[in-house]
């Protein structure tokens, strides 16, 4: 049964805003007391928090799919709807968030640590909070906008001060034992350990973490082994140690090439170089492993490795590694540069920056208009009522919109279509259109509003009208 899992693929949804409403007050002899619809509350975000009493992401290896609460739909008596609940999802300290693609999103190292993986949608207004001086008592109240959803990945990556390393078997699970409390499986057979273990160790006045990575063969960085599943966990250590058997059984083997091995290994992985690197000859209570090592040591010394002869069963040596470990530790943390104060840093927003793009896109034969604002703004509407798509349209009017058309070669009939190529609302572009209430006629009404022609009979239309300009043509009313 698995007990640890270090990467795991998490499927995230946030919490949908919920929609405006459009009411009207009614009361005794005040049958139209004006708009009250409520606005919608908005959907519940999907964040994660840094906690140091998890160490595993086998909850979410289980159970991948996480959403948060929508939020409610607004109600008459200018009544708002509840808000959506959060979804916390608690993950390891040093776990790295990174989306399908490999890319790394965050980073999370320290307790407390957030990262909102999902984004709630917002809230839809009421038509209480759509009424103005021009448009009294709207008819329409604007959608809730939809959840953020996407797919994660998280990999936990140990954060630890020091990693032992080295061939399965060389003693580093029996080390860690006896350098600190921790309690791995311990055995006389190859790959025992099939998970990082963590201890703390106390060295005079400095305290570290050390892991025990499992271990490692060659071909490990190109995945032979368990290598490439943990070598992740030695990414973040201040010094490596490369624990070698001096008593191996194994006639083809000795220590130096074991050690040649894994830096190689580790080589190949990258951005290990610059580690400190110590080297602990292990297992010298055994007659010939104290042979060899005082043979070997000299050709360690002379590549410049601090050499520890020790024996984690006889205990011997063990006082002068840990010290010099935490001597390293120590100097690793002066080192860092402090944290500085959180900044808040203000970007204010280009002059000539109008929030969105319009772009020609011939494969379509339309022009794209891309942005925050207008995105957002479509997600919002209710094309199932007219002046609804009358209030987008007066929107964009004041965006700029019509005007970014025109400079982009646009004329009367062509194609616009507002958002990504996949879920875009497509209409035909009248420049000369009028905006504002007065276009509006019975309630929920807008004569704006025509339904789109195909790209197809678009072109035809153009054509027809570069050829003969005078032409009137009666199947042409576009949006």
């Amino acid at each position: 049964m698995t007990t640890f899992v270090d990467r795991v693929e998490l499927h995230v949804a946030a919490g949908n805003g919920g929609h405006g409403c459009a009411s009207v007050h009614r009361e005794k002899f005040k049958p139209l007391g004006g708009p009250d619809g409520g606005n919608g509350g908005r959907g519940g975000d999907v964040t994660l928090v840094v906690d140091q009493a998890v160490t595993t992401l086998l909850e979410y290896h289980h159970s991948p799919h996480r959403k948060a609460t929508n939020g409610q739909p607004g109600a008459g008596d200018n009544r708002s709807g509840k808000d959506g609940q959060d979804l916390v999802l608690y993950v390891p300290d040093g776990t790295v968030v990174l989306d399908k693609q490999g890319n790394v999103l965050a980073d999370l190292v320290g307790q407390g640590t957030t990262f909102v993986a999902g984004q709630g949608g917002r809230g839809g207004l009421g038509n209480a909070a759509l009424s103005s001086a021009r448009r009294k008592a709207p008819g329409f109240a604007l959608l809730g906008e939809p959840g953020e959803a996407r797919d994660i990945v998280l990999e936990l990556k140990t954060v630890a001060d020091v990693a032992l390393v080295g061939y399965p078997s060389a003693g580093k699970s029996s080390l860690i034992s006896v350098l600190s409390a921790a309690k791995p499986k311990i055995a006389d057979y190859p790959f025992t350990t099939l998970v990082p273990n963590l201890g703390v160790v106390t060295a005079g006045s400095t305290v570290y973490t050390i892991a025990d990575v499992p271990g490692l063969i060659p071909g490990a960085s190109q995945g032979r082994g368990l290598g490439l599943e943990f070598l992740r966990h030695v990414e973040r250590c201040s010094v490596l140690v490369h624990v070698l058997d001096t008593a191996t059984l194994e006639s083809d083997r000795d220590p130096v090439t074991d050690l040649d091995i894994i830096e190689e290994e580790l080589r190949q992985y990258g951005g290990l170089e610059e580690r400190p690197r110590i080297v602990v000859l292990n297992k010298v209570d055994i007659p010939d492993g104290q042979d060899l090592a005082e043979m070997i040591r000299p050709d360690l010394e002379q590549r410049g490795y601090q050499v520890f002869e020790v024996s984690a069963v006889a205990r011997l040596g063990l006082k002068e590694l840990s010290f010099a470990l935490a001597g390293i530790v120590a100097e690793a943390r002066a080192s860092k540069p402090k944290e500085e104060a959180t900044r808040i840093v203000i970007r204010p927003k280009a002059v000539d920056d109008a929030g969105f793009t319009v772009t020609y896109d011939e494969a379509e034969d339309v022009y794209r208009v891309r942005g925050e604002k207008p995105e957002r703004w479509v997600r919002q509407t209710d094309f199932n009522n007219d002046e609804a798509v009358g209030y987008l349209a007066d929107r964009l009017n004041r965006l700029g919109v019509e005007d970014r058309l025109m400079k982009a070669g646009a004329r009367a009939g062509d194609g616009v279509a507002i958002g990504a190529e996949e879920n875009a609302v497509v209409f035909d572009w009248e420049p000369s259109m009028m905006a504002g209430a007065e276009m509006l006629g019975r309630r929920g009404e807008d004569h704006r509003l025509e339904a789109p022609r195909p790209a197809a009979q678009r072109r035809r239309d153009r054509d027809a009208e570069r050829a003969d300009p005078d032409r009137e043509f009666d199947e042409f009313n576009p949006f």
